[in-house]
């Protein structure tokens, strides 16, 4: 396992378990967070301070969820990972998706690193 791998597994575990100081850890104060869906980027977050804030309000969304890491894909400043993502909801979502429905989803995550540090992550659906 690469160090690079072993960061990302911490950020996961972290994640999965809903605690953001373990999800941070390896985080530059100067984080970009980046959602992608549908090839359309529908959320930034510049620094930390923004994350957690965005990560508190995310641990209200669902009652349970889990990343599962299927494959790993590195470049010189880069770690990609596959996802498998299961959820269960706790509350109602405008889009019509009701508290207590599972969503079973495939993605990936781009983790850049430097310095040892995860500088910017981009979540992709």
């Amino acid at each position: 396992m690469t160090k690079r791998e072993k960061i990302i597994g911490n950020y996961v575990e972290g994640y999965n378990q809903f605690d953001i100081d373990k999800m941070i850890a390896d985080f530059d104060e100067a984080i970009i967070f980046e959602n992608v869906q549908n090839g359309e980027i529908n959320m930034t977050l510049n620094g930390i301070k923004e994350f957690v804030s965005q990560a508190e309000k995310a641990k209200e969304y669902f009652s349970a969820r889990k990343q599962t890491i299927t494959g790993f894909s590195h470049d010189a400043t880069t770690t990609t990972i596959e996802i498998d993502y299961l959820a269960i909801l706790a509350i109602d979502f405008p889009n019509g998706l009701k508290a207590g429905q599972e969503l079973n989803l495939k993605g990936k995550s781009v983790f850049e690193f430097s310095g040892g540090k995860i500088i910017k992550l981009t979540d992709v659906s």
